[in-house]
């Protein structure tokens, strides 16, 4: 604290000039007043460290100076000056929350002293109170960076920016594989209003690292609701592609650049990316655990996954859901006659037509081998029928390794189950759909519900 603000109210001249020449030694810069209302006034228009105020005077006291001063957001220090009275009072006044008193007459030192001492009390709790905020940006941006679940960061990041921006709304988003931007979650704005403003802020995002505040010629670009007063952007990278991004919006301070903690703003920018990629990277060793190499299907491990999650799921919702099990009859014959390199795409093409004959919300895995299953979201058993006899179909119907110039057919055997009416156990379930699927084999490109095991 170099120079250091004083505010003197004192009633009589004397004292005033007194302070006033005491306290200019010290480099400080002081301001005397006669009254109670105009010192008042004047804290109240900030940037003052240190009042120094007489306990009795016409008008507002020391003690109502006290009280305006300890209302204010960032209060100065009070001292208290007493003389005709009491020094009870005066105690009084320190259990209010003033810093110190002095009793008139006083030595010129001892007001000196008093001085230095209450302002180095107030650099150090101001360098104590920095240094706090230093730690918790700190400690939220390490948070950030370590998130590495995207529906656990996302939302996180969209919460700090909107503090520090003092709120508005936020929007997160990611790119899908057209590279177009697909809503993940918005707050302080409806998901119908915040779906248009993403493809507008999409050319705003190319070649830009951190956070982008639009300027006022940018911001008359975005058509989409009824306009914007600030308009910020952040732009998410992953092995440097653009991947998604957060945008902000109407915060009240990014309508008044100057105040924006530009700073705390870019560090914790920095955090969201490393956090962003952290995240990207995680999913990339998630997906090589959880995916079958060959065809990109789900594989086994991550069966048992998913079958608990939407177990868990339909009971919570009342929902049912079905498992088909598929397996290629035969497929031996392809390895032997073509070899196993032909088998390998032959399974890449059965994995193609299993895409094309389920709905986007329900689940492939790649069983093992020959294999294969499907978990098909909110389907009875008789809709699981009729997805089972359409994957049975399409391979039956298909003329493989044509590519290869060794064309051949195939037929597939499924068996399947329903949850809860054929079981209520994950493991039942899949035991069930196997054994359906099995039973089906005796005969050979049909289909077994769990009801019809056991009948040809």
């Amino acid at each position: 604290m170099d120079q250091a603000t004083i505010l003197v109210v004192d009633d009589e001249l004397f004292f005033r000039q007194l302070y006033r020449d005491l306290l200019s030694e010290g480099g400080h810069k002081v301001e005397v007043y006669d009254n109670g209302d105009d010192v008042i006034a004047r804290m109240a228009a900030g940037d003052v460290d240190l009042v120094l105020t007489d306990m009795v005077m016409p008008g507002r006291c020391g003690l109502e100076v006290l009280r305006a001063a300890r209302a204010l957001v960032d209060p100065p220090e009070v001292i208290l000056v007493t003389g005709h009275a009491s020094l009870e009072s005066a105690i009084h006044a320190l259990k209010n929350g003033a810093r110190d008193y002095l009793v008139k007459p006083f030595n010129p030192e001892e007001l000196k002293h008093l001085v230095k001492v209450c302002l180095d009390q107030r650099r150090l709790l101001n360098e104590n109170q920095q240094l706090q905020h230093q730690i918790h940006l700190f400690q939220t941006g390490q948070t950030l960076s370590s998130l590495i679940e995207l529906d656990r960061l996302l939302p996180r990041a969209v919460e700090v920016f909107q503090r520090e921006f003092g709120g508005g709304y936020g929007i997160s988003f990611l790119l899908n594989a057209d590279k177009k931007p697909v809503l993940q979650g918005a707050v302080g704005i409806e998901q119908p209003a915040a779906e248009p403003i993403l493809p507008q802020v999409l050319p705003f995002l190319a070649e830009v690292r951190g956070l982008k505040c639009l300027t006022a010629e940018e911001l008359k670009k975005i058509t989409a609701g009824s306009g914007f007063d600030s308009l910020c952007v952040l732009p998410l990278y992953n092995e440097g592609e653009l991947k998604g991004g957060l945008v902000f919006g109407d915060g009240p301070l990014a309508m008044m650049d100057q105040t924006l903690p530009k700073e705390r703003l870019h560090y914790l920018s920095e955090q969201v990316a490393l956090g962003f990629e952290n995240s990207c990277r995680y999913q990339d060793a998630q997906d090589l655990m959880y995916t079958d190499d060959l065809t990109g299907l789900y594989n086994y491990r991550y069966m048992n996954i998913a079958l608990n999650q939407e177990s868990r799921r339909s009971q919570r919702y009342g929902l049912k859901f079905s498992l088909i099990f598929i397996d290629i009859d035969r497929f031996k014959g392809i390895n032997d006659r073509h070899g196993h390199l032909a088998g390998s795409a032959a399974l890449q093409e059965i994995a193609g037509l299993l895409r094309g004959c389920v709905r986007d919300v329900d689940t492939l895995f790649r069983f093992g081998g020959d294999e294969f299953a499907a978990m098909l979201v909110e389907t009875d058993s008789a809709a699981a029928r009729v997805v089972a006899e359409r994957i049975r179909k399409s391979i039956a119907d298909h003329t493989f390794l044509q590519d290869r110039e060794q064309s051949c057919h195939l037929t597939a055997t499924a068996g399947y189950s329903t949850f809860p009416s054929d079981a209520l156990d994950c493991t039942e379930l899949l035991d069930l759909a196997d054994r359906a699927m099995y039973d089906g084999k005796r005969v050979r490109n049909v289909l077994r519900g769990v009801q019809e095991l056991g009948h040809e």
